[in-house]
């Protein structure tokens, strides 16, 4: 595969990017955190851009996180929900998230925290998922971002003023999602009656607050954030064994692991593994 003439070798700091070498080669990748009083709602600003060579496509693919995405894309890229250039709302993402990019293009995104856009907004996050729509069919003002630089340092504090001139109505985000996501960093932590307890509410306390304001169910966080733990210890390679990664992560046993993972990745942890071998042969 060509790589881009503009890589910088960075990937995101955060999981879930799958064969993140290959995104490495190919791809210009900056991320900035967010800060100031936008950051109550937003996570980052980030983009990518890329130029290749004329007949040479690639793919990207990611492990979604349980957030809302505001983007603006321009250029040469195909992905589910996006039909022409512009500024997109994306919801919560529950399978594997797939662009393919080719020629010249590129994405400046904003990625609100899990949680945050919905206080943000007043709009339920579960009317936003797997739902990909023009920006300012919701939130009026938005397309004014389209014409922005595709680079997050150039950029960023636009975006993040967005934010902040709409905030005029915005709430916190509440206490228990953000206890309740900061929980799902134990890799010990693989049921939701487990994540109720800890919290101190009752599962369907829980249920009812994240899927509002996350948009998914709490079931779902639990097995994306320990699918995104395998994928980040096979990106490491360190050597533990299959079965002893799935059972560390809460899977029955490899085989239910084995299926989960090939079912969201596309191939089998041993062919995730051992696909940089492969690739060098």
């Amino acid at each position: 595969m060509a790589a881009s003439t503009n890589a910088t070798g960075r990937v995101p700091a955060s999981k879930g990017l799958l064969q993140p070498e290959e995104f490495a080669r190919r791809v210009r990748f900056d991320e900035v955190p967010a800060s100031g009083p936008a950051a109550a709602w937003v996570e980052r600003v980030w983009s990518a851009s890329w130029e290749l060579p004329d007949g040479v496509s690639a793919s990207t693919s990611l492990i979604p996180h349980p957030a809302v995405e505001i983007s603006v894309e321009r250029g040469q890229l195909a992905r589910a929900g996006r039909d022409r250039d512009g500024v997109w709302l994306t919801g919560v993402v529950t399978s594997r998230f797939d662009v393919t990019q080719f020629g010249n293009g590129g994405v400046l995104g904003l990625k609100f925290r899990p949680g945050g856009f919905a206080a943000w907004s007043g709009i339920p996050a579960d009317q936003l998922t797997d739902r990909v729509e023009p920006a300012g069919d919701r939130l009026p003002g938005m397309d004014r971002l389209a014409n922005l630089p595709l680079a997050a340092s150039e950029s960023a504090s636009v975006m993040l003023d967005s934010v902040l001139a709409g905030a005029a109505t915005a709430e916190p985000i509440p206490a228990l999602v953000e206890e309740a996501l900061a929980l799902l960093a134990e890799p010990a932590l693989t049921r939701v009656d487990q994540l109720a307890h800890r919290c101190g509410c009752s599962v369907r306390t829980l249920q009812r607050t994240v899927r509002h304001y996350v948009g998914v169910s709490p079931k779902w966080l639990v097995r994306r954030q320990r699918m995104h733990d395998a994928v980040a210890a096979l990106d490491a390679d360190t050597g533990e064994g299959l079965a002893e990664l799935a059972a560390r992560l809460g899977w029955y046993d490899q085989n239910q692991f084995g299926r989960d993972f090939a079912r969201l990745v596309g191939m089998t942890p041993s062919a995730y593994r051992h696909r940089l071998d492969v690739a060098d042969r």
